[in-house]
């Protein structure tokens, strides 16, 4: 009778024999990534497939240190490892130990690795950059002789600036004789003496433009004393080159716009500076003329001369102030003065004599006011309006008592006449 086995017998069976296979314990397949997945507890899970067929593959978390890239979908890699069967599905399945990219791939990785190795070199630091010269006057150009960069590089030049002189080494930028090419075009151009250097080409495959990721051109490229301008491939290509090089340039006609100053527009920018200038200085000599005019003027202020005139000026005004002062001080005095006379002439004994009266003094001339003061005998002299008359006196009256009395009631008593105001 025929034996009947259950699944995992069947799966362990199968296990055995993938075991006993030498080859399948240890094998490289290349093929392209397809429904590759990084899984949260870091395996990642990929199928591996050509024209013709598919095998699924997976890399556990252990194995990941020895990848070098990240893996993504239509990659081409060679994957090293054992192929065995998973007994609790009963498939079997690739289990990779290393991956490395295929072709294309291959030499992305080596690039990668240069690019490091160059990098912790010192080679892309930016302080062994040159600065690009603003205005040249020899540019070098090492590139292919027929290619399409070498005209762009020749239009653009002549366009922005037609006195430049360019200097062209024809040399191979693909194949195996690129790089021995490239470094001598470098070379010679240093024994040129150029001004500006550009090296590169058009656009290509990573294969075509592989000779500018060359270690050997790099350190040309590094060591050369000249500024070199990169201008390899297109916009998105990225070469060793274009890290080492002193500026580089998404294409050949940027590099030529890059190294080559726009004359036209130097033109234009020298007007404008000269119109500037011009501006500047006009401005300027007229506020030195201001200035100028302001202190000639203050001079003027200043000036000895202005000075006296100024204090003649001044003095003349104060002369005029004071004599109009004195004027007016002359002419208040001199209305005093004609009050008092009307009140002195009210006073005067003259005037009393014009009105009839006299007076009589002494030989010495001592006013006479009561008759005890003289003597019979005695000579006097009556002072009248119009002279005087020398007296003698021949006799002394008294006056009469009804006069006296009169003069009394016409006069009260200087007690009673206290007494009133007391009152």
């Amino acid at each position: 009778m025929q034996s009947v086995y259950t699944v995992a017998q069947v799966n362990s069976y199968i296990k055995n024999m993938f075991t006993q296979d030498y080859m399948l314990q240890s094998i490289m397949v290349k093929g392209e990534v397809s429904n590759c997945k990084y899984h949260s507890s870091g395996h990642i899970y990929f199928t591996l497939k050509d024209a013709k067929a598919t095998i699924s593959c997976v890399m556990f978390a252990a194995d990941r240190g020895g990848l070098r890239f990240q893996m993504e979908e239509g990659q081409q890699v060679v994957v090293s490892g054992r192929v065995d069967v998973y007994e609790r599905d009963g498939r079997y399945q690739l289990y990779a130990k290393e991956i490395e990219l295929d072709g294309a791939g291959a030499l992305y990785e080596k690039f990668e690795k240069l690019k490091r190795e160059l990098e912790e070199r010192g080679m892309f630091a930016p302080e062994y950059k040159q600065p690009i010269p603003r205005y040249i006057r020899t540019l070098g150009v090492v590139t292919a002789a027929t290619g399409a960069a070498v005209r762009d590089i020749i239009n653009i030049t002549g366009r922005r600036n037609p006195y430049v002189q360019i200097i062209l080494y024809p040399a191979i930028v693909q194949g195996e004789a690129a790089v021995p090419s490239i470094i001598n075009g470098i070379h010679a151009m240093e024994h040129a003496g150029v001004d500006t250097i550009i090296v590169g080409r058009g656009g290509g495959s990573i294969e075509d433009l592989w000779a500018f990721n060359d270690e050997a051109v790099a350190q040309a490229i590094f060591d050369c004393p000249i500024p070199i301008i990169s201008a390899v491939g297109h916009e998105t290509d990225t070469t060793i080159a274009d890290f080492v090089a002193d500026l580089r340039a998404p294409t050949p006609s940027a590099a030529a716009e890059l190294a080559v100053y726009d004359f036209e527009s130097f033109q234009d920018k020298l007007a404008e500076y000269s119109y500037t200038l011009q501006h500047l200085c006009r401005r300027a000599v007229d506020g030195y003329r201001q200035r100028a005019e302001q202190y000639r003027m203050r001079m003027k202020y200043l000036s000895p001369v202005n000075m006296i005139r100024t204090k003649r000026t001044q003095s003349l005004s104060l002369e005029e102030h004071l004599q109009n002062t004195m004027d007016r001080c002359l002419r208040g005095y001199r209305h005093k003065l004609a009050l008092y006379a009307e009140q002195m002439k009210g006073l005067s004994p003259l005037d009393k004599l014009n009105q009839g009266y006299a007076y009589v003094a002494d030989s010495h001339g001592k006013t006479l006011t009561c008759a005890a003061q003289a003597a019979v005998g005695d000579h006097v002299v009556i002072y009248v309006k119009d002279g005087r008359l020398n007296a003698q006196i021949t006799e002394k009256l008294p006056v009469p008592d009804m006069i006296v009395n009169e003069g009394r009631r016409e006069q009260p008593a200087a007690e009673d006449r206290k007494e009133q105001h007391t009152i």
